[in-house]
This record gives structure tokens, C-alpha cells and sequence, in this order.
């Protein structure tokens, strides 16, 4: 799910916040939720946190089995306290709940789930024009999987946030003055939060999101 603008050209996205439109289904019953489509724009100086994510998330098998067969690896070997079929295939972390219980106290500006596209192709589409996300890709620890996909594939650090996601399931924006609280809540939430980035200007010719 992103915050969109809807014809994707306004500076202005419309922000979708939860509260009762739609119907999802968590532990067998149905619970209300609903957007209130109010505009919100992110701006220099917000803050970009990250929710840590179980590992791939179902994206990028393509290369990673690749990966698999150019190292001669064995999806039952050991590795990282199980197999690495184990690893790869983590179930996806799923971040609704939490999403909504945080909305409850803090203004979330844009939020991006990161898939196949990784960082550098999910984050811009929260983006309105003009700004760039900067992102230090330092700032987390990954799961050992991507270490091992990125050593034994030999994949340069573009490619593999391009691919992955890196270790980030979900990127959300805030202002720079609700980050802690956003992140407090979160981890309130039992979530991992790395503070991983922020939003400045977009400087000319750049892409609007770069990881350092």
C-alpha cells in the first residue's frame, strides 16, 4: 500500500489514512477500516524510519535461485540457526495492525511497503516531486540472508536494494519532530525501527531516492 496522488503529477499526494472503508481479514474475522483522503506532503527535513523486515519478503526468488545454483548451495544446508530454505522463505511480516495502532497518535506523511523494486523503486512513489529520499544503508542490519545472496551472486549494492528489500518491509515518513514518538510507538508495537533516512531537496539530474 502507498500514499498516492491520485493523477501523479500534483506536488500534493492524497494521503490514505486508515480509519473505515475497507474490510481486512485478521484471525478469521473482518476488522473495519476506513481512509480519510486528506492531503499530506512530505517535505525536506521529514524523517524516514524503517520497519525491519523477516528476510525476502517473496520477492526476487529469480536471483536468488540463481544465486543458489551458481554456488552450488543446498537449500537444507545449514545456515543462520536453521536451513537456508528456512532463511530465504521466511513467511512476509505483515504491518497493518501496527500501522493502525500508531495512526492512532502519530501523523504518518507516506508510507511505502517495499517489494520487488526494493528501496531505490518503492520509496519514490510517496514522493512528491521536488524532494529526494536519502537513505544511509548503514543504518540497519540486515538479515545474514542478503549478505550471503550478495557475496556468493557477487551483486553490487545498487542491484541489491533495486532486487531486495534489504532487511526494510515497510518505510514510513514523518516529521522530523514526531520521529521518536512514531518510533517509540512502533516498537511499542513489537516492531524492529531503524531511523534510516530523510527527506531533502531533490538535487538536479538525481534519482529521488539514493542509498549511501
Amino acid at each position: 500500500m502507498y500514499y498516492y496522488d491520485p493523477d501523479n503529477k500534483s506536488p500534493r499526494r492524497w494521503a490514505m489514512i486508515a480509519t473505515a472503508v475497507y474490510g481486512v481479514l485478521l484471525a478469521g474475522s473482518f476488522a473495519l477500516v476506513s481512509f480519510d483522503f486528506s492531503p499530506v506532503t512530505d517535505k525536506p527535513g521529514d524523517t524516514i524510519l524503517g520497519l525491519a523486515s523477516s528476510g525476502p519478503h517473496s520477492n526476487g526468488f529469480s536471483l536468488i535461485r540463481k544465486v543458489v545454483e551458481v554456488a552450488g548451495a543446498d537449500w537444507n544446508m545449514p545456515f543462520d540457526g536453521a536451513t537456508l530454505a528456512d532463511r530465504a522463505m521466511e513467511p512476509t511480516r505483515i504491518y497493518v495492525k501496527q500501522v493502525l495502532e500508531v495512526m492512532k497518535s502519530v501523523k504518518i506523511k507516506g508510507m511505502a511497503h517495499i517489494t520487488g523494486g526494493g528501496l531505490v523503486e518503492n520509496v519514490p512513489r510517496v514522493l512528491p516531486e521536488g524532494v529526494q529520499a536519502v537513505i544511509d544503508g548503514k543504518s540497519w542490519t540486515r538479515p545474514a540472508i542478503f549478505d550471503w545472496l550478495q557475496e556468493k551472486g557477487n551483486i553490487d549494492s545498487h542491484e541489491m536494494h533495486r532486487v531486495f528489500n534489504n532487511g526494510i518491509g515497510l518505510v514510513v515518513i514523518v516529521s522530523a519532530e514526531d520521529a521518536e514518538k512514531a518510533r517509540g510507538a512502533f516498537e511499542a508495537q513489537g516492531e524492529k525501527v531503524f531511523t534510516i533516512g530523510t527527506v531533502a531537496k531533490l538535487p538536479e539530474g538525481e534519482a529521488p531516492c539514493v542509498v549511501r
